[in-house]
């Protein structure tokens, strides 16, 4: 008769907190610290992140994302694991871009960059004047990326139309057209390859969207509050039960659509916004029902409860911003303004 070995406690331990990383990074972090199978140092967090088996890339990227101090830390740890010397720009963006999955939020964004940024010009010096410049033109081949890769966008732009895009861009001179067309090739060759551990069909979808997070939703019918992960991206919010589910539970087309704060004693719950059409309409929105059958929604307002004040006047922001304009615009601004010398006539 054999005997069967008892697992080892303290892998048991670390496939449980992996587990809560992957539902609460920050748990799931604290846990393993607290069961002493991570120091409580930046840079053990971020060997632990880099090496990111059993890890769903969006929770990294979550964690990563984070403006307290320590997180930061781990941020700059993690960016200095990567090695890029001798490489060119697009294949450390492919690099770094494979090893978490970048969050929607934009500050989140101009933080991860800008150690990205810092990172490659500090092993490849002389290939930029400044680290604004190497922002700005990472920015520039993620969003030809996906200009040149998403069905949805029709208006393909050309390698004419990059080099236009990133004139001055060099502390006010051109970059030399011959590294220009060699990324936009490059990237028109082989899109990024988009992190999918999670099981999530629509991280294409949702590669790079304006906002994503955790918001109370409140029902239509029961006016019941459940609470959901919402995506805005494409005009569009989506929202599903679980950051990991395929599908989302519901989609609401941002046209037509307005957005609003709600006052507390009108939603009986704090930090509240609505998108509402005018006239009483019905939104065109859809959901899934508990059969799994898509159907039309059949609201004239869609309330959401967000976790704090701050968080709510940013979604409403995002969303404004949505419905009007390309949200990145405004956050590429300041770079090239740093990188050219002159204020960006692009708005």
């Amino acid at each position: 008769m054999t005997t069967m070995s008892k697992p080892d406690p303290k892998t048991k331990q670390i496939s449980i907190g992996k587990k809560k990383f992957n539902m609460d990074p920050k748990k799931g972090i604290e846990y393993l610290i607290e069961h002493s199978l991570l120091q409580d140092t930046a840079d053990d967090v971020a060997r632990f992140l880099f090496q990111g088996e059993g890890l769903n890339k969006t929770a990294i990227g979550d964690y990563l994302g984070e403006r307290n101090e320590f997180n930061v830390e781990v941020l700059k740890a993690f960016v200095n694991l990567h090695e890029f010397s001798d490489m060119i720009l697009v294949q450390a963006l492919r690099q770094f871009l494979w090893s978490f999955r970048l969050p929607g939020e934009a500050q989140k964004i101009d933080r991860m960059m800008e150690c990205f940024a810092e990172r490659y010009c500090d092993m490849n010096q002389g290939v930029f004047t400044s680290t604004d410049t190497c922002y700005v033109l990472s920015f520039a081949i993620i969003m030809l990326n996906t200009s040149l890769h998403n069905p949805s966008v029709k208006d393909k732009p050309t390698a004419e139309r990059f080099i236009q895009m990133n004139r001055g861009i060099n502390d006010g001179g051109d970059l030399p057209e011959d590294l220009l067309i060699s990324l936009y090739d490059n990237i028109k060759k082989e899109p990024f390859k988009i992190p999918e551990d999670d099981g999530n069909d629509l991280m294409h979808t949702f590669f790079n969207p304006v906002k994503e997070g955790w918001l109370w939703k409140q029902g239509g019918r029961y006016k019941n509050w459940k609470r959901r992960w919402f995506i805005l991206n494409d005009n569009c919010l989506y929202y599903f039960q679980y950051t990991t589910d395929k599908e989302p539970k519901g989609i609401i087309p941002l046209e037509n659509i307005q957005v609003r704060e709600v006052p507390q004693d009108k939603a009986n719950k704090p930090n509240c916004f609505e998108l509402y059409s005018g006239g009483n309409d019905i939104i065109k929105a859809c959901k899934v029902d508990g059969d799994g059958k898509v159907v039309e929604g059949r609201h004239t307002v869609y309330r959401m409860s967000a976790s704090n004040t701050e968080e709510k006047e940013e979604w409403i922001r995002c969303i404004k911003m949505s419905i009007n304009d390309n949200p990145f615009y405004d956050m590429l601004a300041a770079r090239r303004k740093n990188a050219t010398g002159t204020v960006s006539s692009r708005k």
